[in-house]
């Protein structure tokens, strides 16, 4: 018999829906069953490509008699992380303050108030050494709420007061200045891995958002340990196993300090912001590296992410059939030297074996290999890595795939158009930006309302049931105003406008704070409001990039000041933990250096303008907005009511209310721009 999450569009919630547990959605409903029941609600929340969170559906969710015993004595509540971040973040909180670790899939039980009062992650079917079973630990809160209510209770209400206690204070309010840069990068400095690259030890994650504050700290600066410190990381990573050398992308982490294995699963926002990493590494550098990972990301993406209706998938699972009907982590990806001889010959084989680092031995498990450089680029026979390369993809193809979780997420897709946008603007691939602006297409006609409200999701086309977070508006914005910049079209900085209102109107608190709920949100127990960044930018630091940048396009004074008050946030946090503050320092360097505001006036089927623009695009001052458009248009605000010079295209460099004299010579303003000599 179904349970209650046959109609929900998230494939996690989905892939539960005919267990025999009684799952519900989260919901009013689901609460007042709990209430007339008078028993307590197990809330399980975990993600589609979640390995452990797999493990513990199949060995606890699909067993009759512990989904029996669940029916029986709680109301049981599914919920998908990635569509319901606000749920996530409350309880994982809950988790962390009194577990001291969190993690997912995250189980706690909660009163019919909503009030948690027992936590966890994994259990496993058996009891281990340290670790009660979960029948064990279901029985213990039937007992705890059947024989000790009250005193149940008790300790929720506490929880609850303790977590309404923890306001958010960042000292004194203040945009953050060199002072705090040169702190946060003496920091990243200490926690950098001279010997692998990266950041801290292991797991080892792909630190996208502080790799961007380098790089930008490095435009501005001149600082060549910036740099170094990113390409070093960004070399590191394109050779080791958390990237795909046979099918491009990024997996979500390196299990080991060295990138050599990865935990598989690939999401969205990673290759969406390591594919902008790169692409602006190129931009910085000129790495053919950088480039042919770049667009290999993009393509990637495009490849295997994008959905019929024209948006990006969430993720790649890490588990998929090894070919004997049972599901293992990273089978689709791994390769023992004999695999490599039966596609390729012994020779090339053997050779692959060498290029790739495959062991007899093997790096990963059972004697396979995830496929590194361990040399590097540029060592071997071009033509003949090509051909390895395609005849192993081949192959590959043939095996059983990773699951895909088809629902489209605002806030990842909008990093996604912002990549794609760029990566086909740096490397003339009019494709990329064609793909970003369907997938902006979809986010205006699924997901906005007509007020301009985002849902979270859609799955299929059709809207899922959630209101849009923070990072939604925030994300969506950025991507938003990356088409602006690539395409001149003025819609997009309209839509963008809508957005960053919404996030003034309906996110902000007093002195500038921002919450990750609007104020018209379903209420929790808790209104969650978090300023680091984890995956991805936090919503925080992301809308405080988005409203610079929509105030620099516009001049709106209201959105700049917005900005430098949630940058108040980096002025605290910056120096102390610069690793979980990256878009927030990457931002800042744009405060700090204006940001430029860059307007190209020209006919756009002018291939003087089209220079102009390119080079506009590829300049590396932090955050410049750029805006094109025909003379006499007022669709755009910064080209607007300028005039061509002498007849010809011209750009225009703005800075601190400050104009540089216009010029239609492409290397004065690649000099203007800090764009790179010869790109």
């Amino acid at each position: 018999m179904p349970n209650h999450l046959a109609h929900e569009t998230s494939p996690y919630l989905l892939q539960h829906a005919d267990n025999p547990v009684d799952w519900w959605p989260w919901s009013p409903e689901a609460f007042e069953e709990a209430r007339e029941r008078g028993v307590p609600v197990l809330l399980s929340v975990g993600y589609s490509s979640c390995h452990w969170c797999h493990v513990m559906a199949h060995e606890s969710f699909e067993d009759d008699e512990t989904a029996a015993f669940l029916n029986e004595h709680f109301v049981n509540v599914k919920v998908d992380r990635e569509e319901r971040p606000d749920v996530d973040a409350v309880y994982m909180e809950a988790v962390q303050a009194a577990t001291g670790q969190g993690g997912w899939p995250m189980t706690v039980f909660l009163t019919p108030d909503a009030e948690p009062f027992y936590f966890g992650t994994y259990f496993p079917p058996e009891p281990r050494p340290g670790m009660p079973s979960f029948q064990q630990v279901l029985e213990g809160i039937r007992a705890a709420w059947t024989d000790r209510r009250q005193e149940v209770g008790e300790v929720a209400g506490k929880i609850v007061r303790d977590l309404a206690g923890r306001t958010l204070s960042y000292g004194a309010p203040g945009v953050p200045g060199e002072e705090e840069l040169a702190q946060a990068l003496l920091g990243l400095t200490r926690d950098y891995d001279a010997n692998h690259a990266g950041f801290g030890g292991a797991p080892k994650f792909p630190a996208s958002m502080t790799l961007e504050f380098l790089l930008r700290h490095h435009a501005r600066t001149g600082a060549e340990g910036a740099l170094q410190m990113a390409a070093d990381t960004c070399d590191a990573m394109a050779r080791g196993g958390i990237y795909d050398q046979l099918g491009g992308g990024f997996a979500r982490y390196s299990v080991d300090r060295k990138w050599v294995v990865p935990h598989f699963e690939k999401m969205l926002y990673d290759n969406a912001l390591l594919c902008r990493v790169y692409a602006h590494l190129w931009r910085a550098t000129g790495s053919e590296q950088a480039r042919r990972v770049a667009l290999e990301t993009a393509d990637f993406m495009v490849r295997e992410l994008r959905t019929r209706e024209g948006g990006f998938a969430s993720a790649l699972d890490a588990d998929s059939d090894d070919g004997t009907g049972k599901h293992v982590e990273g089978a689709f990806y791994v390769w023992t030297p004999a695999q490599l001889r039966e596609v390729l010959g012994e020779e090339d084989g053997d050779f692959a074996a060498r290029y790739f680092g495959v062991t007899e031995e093997g790096t990963f498990e059972e004697g396979a290999s995830v496929l590194q450089l361990p040399q590097g680029d540029g060592v071997a026979d071009a033509a003949r890595v090509a051909s390895v390369r395609e005849r192993l993809l081949a192959a590959r193809e043939q095996r059983p795939r990773p699951g895909r979780d088809d629902k489209i997420v605002a806030a990842w897709n909008g990093l996604a158009i912002a990549a794609l946008a760029e990566t086909g603007a740096f490397f003339g691939r009019p494709d990329l930006v064609e793909r970003a602006t369907e997938a902006a297409d979809l986010l205006v006609r699924v997901h906005m309302d007509d007020h301009a409200r985002l849902a979270r999701t859609s799955k299929d086309g059709r809207t899922g049931a959630h209101a849009g977070v923070l990072e939604d508006y925030a994300n969506v914005a950025e991507g938003f105003l990356a088409l602006t910049a690539v395409s001149g079209e003025g819609v997009w900085l309209e839509f963008a406008g809508f957005l960053t209102d919404i996030v003034l109107d309906q996110f902000t608190g007093e002195d500038g704070v921002l919450f990750d709920t609007a104020h018209d949100a379903e209420q929790l127990i808790r209104r969650p409001q978090d300023p680091t960044d984890s995956a991805t930018p936090s919503g925080w630091t992301a809308a405080a990039g988005a409203l610079l940048s929509y105030a620099a396009h516009t001049g709106s004074e209201g959105h700049r000041t917005a900005a430098e008050r949630a940058l108040g946030v980096v002025k605290a946090l910056g120096p102390r933990a610069p690793r979980f503050i990256g878009w927030g320092l990457a931002v800042t360097e744009a405060l700090l250096d204006g940001p430029r505001e860059v307007a190209v006036v020209g006919a756009l089927d002018d291939v003087r303008t089209r220079e102009l623009h390119r080079t506009a695009l590829l300049g590396t001052a932090p955050g410049a907005v750029v805006a094109v458009g025909e003379p006499g248009s007022d669709e755009l605000p910064l080209p607007a009511g300028r005039p061509l010079v002498d007849g010809r295209p011209a750009a225009f460099v703005c800075r601190h209310l400050v104009c540089a004299a216009p010029t239609s010579d492409v290397s004065a303003l690649a000099e203007q721009l800090g764009v790179r000599p010869g790109v």
